[in-house]
């Protein structure tokens, strides 16, 4: 296996809980509709989402070495504590009177889909949207303007996941070069990139299309509405445009996520958190 992971990498979750007691604003995002419908979309696929990963890279965790079994537990770990905060995160959005129910039936349609397939195409798809989690992750921290305004403990919420997103960025990826580990190198860079291309179309119209939905529950519809939309992900704060150069990265010969070695925004973030790292597992999650 090939894998560029750093020898000194540890993974470790970061117990915490955001807006419990706090009443968060409609347009929390300061007082955007646009960027505020931006994070609840996503938030929104989350949940399933994050279970879709667990489950995607927990089917390969036997045979493989200690060092990656330990990094799948804690991946495990980690994205079991996110999907919990972002189903009270997702409560608040829904508290606000926004109806979701259309974006988590796309979710679930699209998560039908995998039921049929074979293991390794989903671990694909989790490699592929775990790639574009990390380079959003980046650009959250890396960004400031991509958050400023927001609430706090919304925002908080957020560069938290960032940090835990960038930190376990190579474990879907490693556990894929050990999988195919037995493929010939065109076979494996083939099937990675028609699934990144796939999964790259069905996220850009499933979160614009939830975008739009929850705006239009606002009474914002129409073509100025859209083009509202497109500005914010490629004009400013540009989050479309900002990550283009590190997704077309993923097609490079010799790519793996920690080329780009940028600890030093979890380093930036983690000061916040420390409190709340984890030590060793509790037994039900280190059984997950």
């Amino acid at each position: 296996m090939n894998a560029k992971t750093p020898a000194d990498l540890e993974i470790r979750p970061r117990d915490r809980r955001f807006g419990r007691n706090t009443n968060v604003r409609r347009w929390w995002h300061g007082d955007d509709p646009v960027a505020t419908a931006f994070y609840n979309a996503l938030s929104v696929t989350f949940p399933k989402g994050e279970g879709f990963f667990i489950d995607s890279v927990r089917k390969f965790r036997d045979g493989t070495p200690p060092r990656l079994e330990r990094e799948i537990n804690a991946f495990v770990k980690q994205e079991v504590i996110h999907t919990r905060e972002h189903v009270a995160f997702n409560r608040h959005v829904t508290n606000q009177g926004y109806d979701v129910s259309r974006l988590e039936a796309r979710v679930d349609r699209e998560l039908a889909i995998t039921k049929g397939r074979p293991p390794i195409a989903n671990l694909a798809a989790t490699m592929a949207l775990e790639h574009f989690t990390a380079i959003i992750a980046h650009q959250l921290i890396a960004n400031p303007r991509h958050l400023a305004g927001a609430d706090p403990e919304a925002a908080a919420l957020w560069r938290w996941h960032a940090i835990e997103e960038i930190e376990h960025k190579g474990v879907a990826y490693d556990t894929w070069l050990h999988a195919t580990r037995d493929w010939p190198r065109f076979r494996r860079w083939w099937v990675k990139s028609l699934v990144m291309v796939m999964a790259t179309i069905k996220f850009f119209r499933g979160r614009t299309e939830g975008m739009l939905d929850l705006l239009a529950q606002d009474g914002l519809t129409g073509a100025g509405v859209k083009w509202r939309v497109f500005r914010y992900a490629f004009g400013r704060p540009g989050m479309a445009r900002k990550v283009l150069g590190a997704w077309f990265a993923y097609f490079m010969p010799g790519f793996h996520p920690w080329n780009h070695d940028d600890r030093k925004l979890i380093a930036l973030a983690d000061s916040d958190y420390e409190a709340a790292r984890l030590g060793q597992p509790t037994p039900e999650l280190a059984a997950a």
